[in-house]
């Protein structure tokens, strides 16, 4: 049996286009191939690809069968590890439910803010997950950081104390009216658990502890003023008791 071939400007051709035309339609394949996938071949490329190669391969050396079949068994391959890798982010979609997490959300404009909260539920849309914070539906692939519960509630009480620290006067510059505003500080990180204290920094402790003496001081102070003023007027009680009245 004899194989013929068409010849296009004196070059062999590929099921009627030169060899030329063929490796620019490959080539246009590719990036075809490369644009709907964002960059990446995924396995719909690749089966792009291979029928694409099958097509303008050339009628007097064809692709070996053999080569097609390792394509194939590549090709296999690609899509059950895509299908394994899509198991494997619903899996893990669904056990960040109940998860505080932070996730990086951009809007239309470009602009990028980080939104955190706690997962409310999980829900997919073909093979994209997404999880739902504060009311809204964020892609999984946005997620940035899982935290515990504990640890975030740690690190917001250790910056609160921080910045309520930052607003009042240096120690030296305390007022009596700022005493008030000191207990408050004393009062909210003696509610603190030692695992949520351990979130600030020794030097940020070291500043907390001189406040707080201050705080102990004046409070002292001021107790013994009181109990000094009640001596005083128990003593003036008694003199106006023995004094005769006209």
């Amino acid at each position: 049996m004899s194989v013929t071939a068409s010849v296009v400007d004196g070059v062999i051709a590929k099921n009627g286009i030169s060899a030329s035309s063929a490796s620019s339609n490959i080539s246009k394949a590719v990036t075809a191939a490369e644009k709907e996938s964002g960059g990446s071949l995924d396995k719909d490329a690749f089966l792009q690809l291979l029928v694409t190669q099958m097509q303008y391969q050339d009628p007097l050396e064809p692709t070996d069968n053999t080569e097609y079949i390792s394509q194939l068994a590549t090709f296999s391959s690609l899509e059950e590890m895509q299908n394994m890798s899509s198991t494997m982010d619903m899996q893990r979609a669904s056990s960040l439910v109940g998860q505080y997490v932070y996730i990086e959300d951009k809007s239309s404009t470009g602009n990028t803010t980080m939104v955190e909260g706690t997962v409310d539920y999980v829900t997919y849309s073909g093979s994209t997950a997404y999880l739902s914070v504060n009311g809204s539906l964020y892609e999984l692939d946005n997620l940035q950081t899982v935290a515990d519960a504990d640890y975030t509630l740690g690190v917001k009480l250790a910056d609160t104390i921080v910045n309520y620290i930052n607003k009042l006067p240096a120690v030296g510059s305390l007022l009596d009216s700022n005493y008030d505003q000191v207990g408050e500080l004393v009062s909210a990180y003696s509610g603190m658990t030692t695992y949520q204290k351990g979130f600030l920094s020794n030097d940020e402790t070291s500043v907390y502890n001189a406040y707080a003496e201050w705080y102990v001081a004046k409070t002292e102070a001021m107790k013994e003023s009181e109990t000094n003023g009640e001596t005083n007027n128990s003593s003036e009680d008694s003199s106006n008791n023995g004094v005769e009245k006209a």
